[in-house]
Formats: structure tokens, sequence, C-alpha cells
């Protein structure tokens, strides 16, 4: 079977055409699938994490998976961070450093992902200006997005994560995808909570109810990530079951998907241009503010 794949960019519409290639090919086990990529003339490379996650869906099914038509330029991008590696391509080098390597983790697997956030992402040239204690925390944030998918997704098909820089647009992303049992259904069952997918987004980030409050698992708490984002110009996009979130400039957007993704997927993007030096308010002394 034959699936073709339009252009994928970091924004809902293209979150819509993954949930919908994920609804095209759920029921396929033992199958030869080619997904046809003639119309992909443009790949956000960190979309590779919600891409890869459903693929591998495919392949624990028993299906061959490849990857037909690719376009040169999406193709070379691919190559680069390693996620073509996995469907028969030669990984190249990346000269720029601008991407961040397609990675899968088993749940167990934290040690190496934190390790793995530390060289890839934390200390970029790129990431603004912070004291060693924000930069603390901000780590202790990326990090917990994956100790959410480990805790609340129950999934045992993985984490998958990717990233890349583009220059030209002053903008970092960096997206963390599970194939777990997704926020609204982790919410009904721990929290007793019947919410649509954009209301149980809008509940998992609320900053009380976050992973550390005890009963109420199923919280992402995003705090400081969304606090710094909302300084540095950034977004933040989360997509779970059928619905999409999206925080830029403290204004929070929510729309519904027309399919479901089989998941959710946290996705950071940061805002490269931005020159400001970032701390913690508590390190902030009396010269600081006067």
């Amino acid at each position: 079977m034959r699936f073709p794949l339009s252009p994928i960019r970091h924004d809902h519409s293209s979150f819509e055409t993954l949930a919908y290639l994920y609804a095209q090919t759920k029921g396929y086990v033992l199958d030869d699938i080619e997904i046809d990529m003639n119309e992909t003339d443009w790949f956000d490379a960190d979309m590779c994490a919600a891409f890869g996650a459903i693929l591998y869906s495919l392949g624990r099914r028993l299906n061959e998976v490849s990857l037909i038509d690719i376009p040169q330029r999406v193709e070379r991008i691919l190559s680069k961070n390693g996620f073509l590696s996995h469907y028969g391509r030669a990984r190249i080098p990346d000269q720029w450093e601008t991407t961040i390597a397609y990675r899968r983790f088993d749940v167990e697997d934290d040690h190496y992902f934190a390790g793995y956030i530390e060289s890839e992402l934390i200390y970029r040239s790129e990431i603004p200006e912070m004291s060693s204690a924000l930069l603390k925390k901000f780590r202790e944030s990326i990090f917990e997005i994956f100790s959410n998918a480990v805790l609340h997704s129950r999934t045992d098909l993985g984490i998958f994560s990717c990233g890349q820089f583009f220059p030209n647009r002053n903008r970092l992303d960096f997206t963390v995808a599970d194939l777990g049992i997704g926020i609204p259904r982790n919410i009904k069952k721990h929290a007793r909570l019947e919410l649509s997918p954009e209301r149980a987004i809008i509940w998992a980030t609320e900053e009380f109810n976050t992973t550390k409050r005890g009963n109420l698992p199923g919280g992402l708490g995003l705090k400081i990530l969304c606090d710094f984002i909302d300084l540095n110009g950034g977004c933040i996009q989360i997509v779970s079951d059928a619905g999409y979130w999206q925080r830029r400039d403290r204004n929070i957007v929510t729309k519904p998907l027309s399919y479901p993704f089989p998941g959710t997927v946290v996705s950071v993007e940061i805002n490269t241009a931005d020159q400001y030096a970032y701390s913690l308010a508590s390190e902030l002394t009396a010269e600081d503010i006067f």
C-alpha cells in the first residue's frame, strides 16, 4: 500500500497530516507500506519525533515500511539527523551542526536521555544566556517531558526525540513524542475527570496540576519552561489524542484534530534571536532591581 505525505511543518496542520497518516495505516499488519514523499517538499526536522513514532508503531506490527521519492533537500536534512538511517539510507555529516539527532529511547533509558539533552540541546550556543541556577531548572523541565512520558503514557514502544536549528528563522525546535495512552485517558484514570482532548491538555498544563502533587498524576509540570518561553518569544505545542494546544506570547490556542494522534507530543520552539540573559527571580539582588 502507498500513502502520500504532504509537507510537514512545525504546526497544527502538519500534526493533522500525521494523525491522518496514523488513522489510514493503523489497521495494517504484515503488509508492505510505502510512504510517498514526492510532495513533501519541506520537512521541519524536529517533527521526525512524531513521524518516527508512527512509523515505529507500523514496524512493530510487522509491516515493512519504506520511504520513497524523497525530495533531495528533505533527504539531505533527514540524513544529517540520522532519521533516514532507520530506513536504509546512510547518515551524512552535519557540517553546520544545525541538527539535534533523532533518537528513540526505551522507558528505562532516563540516563541516556539526560546525556542526550546535555550534549545535543542544553549547551548549544543558540540557547539564550541563562544563569547556572536557571539552566539547571531548564534542564530539569526538558527532562520532565521525558519523565512524564515514562510515568504516565504507559507506553511500551518507547519515546522519540529530535530537534533542529533554523538559522534563517532564528528558531531552535525540540520535540518529544510517545505512543502511550494520551493525556485525556490518563486524567480520566487518575483524576476521574472526563475532559475533551483540548480541555485535558489545558488541565495538564495548569500550574497546580503537576506530576509532583501527590494525588494528581497526569499534569505536565512545565511552569518554568512556559515562563521562559513567554519571556523568550518562543512557543510550546502539545498534541495528545485529538487535541492540539499552543502557547505563544502568553496566549493559549486550542484546536481539535480530525484524527487522534496515538500518544502525546510536546514541542518546544526557542527564539534564538533573543539577546537577553535570564536568571531566576530568587537570584536577583537589590543592585539588579535598582
